[in-house]
């Protein structure tokens, strides 16, 4: 794609922009900031990764995938403010699940052991993470509100800390993956994934292209089921105080 194409694309935010405008929607200086930002990300990213590529050096590679790892958890830590050592459980969960996920795919050989492949599929691994995270946080806030009598009525008829937030803990991560479920049971159907219709454009063998998007949807799902548990049973012992009590005050 030339630069001058690019520039043209941008006029999608630009009508988004006065749509927003139009109907008061309030989001015109987001969508233009957004915008903005991802293009600056982006290009920084594009020269990191060159720099990353053409190196070959497994020290800046993992001081890259630190670097994901960090972000991603500094955004999803926002929806758990209050919460204890919150920062540092998405942390782990996080780099839990991307050290499995690579751990699997380069062990078995289904992916070469090259920064192009480890880093961009990292990518996709840890952003999805963080989607998870944020969504399960979300959802587990909520069903807390609106059920912490049910809690309490648990453990005070004897229940244990596991079994009053189980229930909660299980709904919460069942919401949490709904967007991934729904997503990939209508993939080829309503929807061509990005990655797929990139190669297919680029001119690779539409077969050979939807073998690599199979993978990527595969490795997506494990991800975001192992996100969801990983990080409720990091999360829910925290939300009780020493004397077995529902604590979530601070949050």
């Amino acid at each position: 794609m030339s630069l001058i194409a690019l520039l043209c694309s941008f006029g999608f935010v630009i009508f988004s922009f006065f749509l927003s405008q139009a109907f008061k929607l309030g989001l015109g200086r987001d969508l233009i900031i957004t915008s903005i930002r991802a293009t600056i990300q982006l290009l920084i990213v594009g020269y990191i990764l060159n720099t990353v590529f053409g190196f070959e050096n497994p020290l800046a590679m993992i001081l890259m995938l630190l670097v994901m790892v960090f972000v991603a958890t500094k955004n999803a830590a926002k929806r758990g403010k209050g919460l204890p050592r919150i920062f540092w459980k998405i942390f782990l969960t996080i780099s839990i699940v991307e050290i499995i996920t690579q751990g699997f795919l380069l062990g078995l050989q289904i992916v070469p052991a090259t920064p192009q492949y480890i880093i961009s599929i990292s990518g996709m691994i840890i952003g999805n993470s963080m989607v998870i995270a944020n969504l399960f946080l979300n959802r587990l806030k909520a069903e807390l509100e609106m059920r912490k009598e049910e809690v309490v009525l648990v453990l005070s008829l004897g229940g244990s800390v596991k079994q009053s937030i189980y229930p909660i803990l299980k709904q919460s991560i069942r919401s949490s993956l709904i967007p991934t479920i729904e997503g990939q049971r209508t993939i080829g159907l309503v929807q061509l994934p990005g990655m797929m219709t990139g190669q297919i454009i680029a001119g690779a063998d539409p077969v050979q292209a939807i073998r690599l998007q199979l993978l990527i949807v595969f490795m997506i799902l494990f991800a975001a089921v192992l996100t969801a548990i990983i990080l409720a049973f990091l999360i829910y012992p925290k939300l009780f105080n020493k004397d077995q009590q529902l604590d979530i005050s601070a949050w």
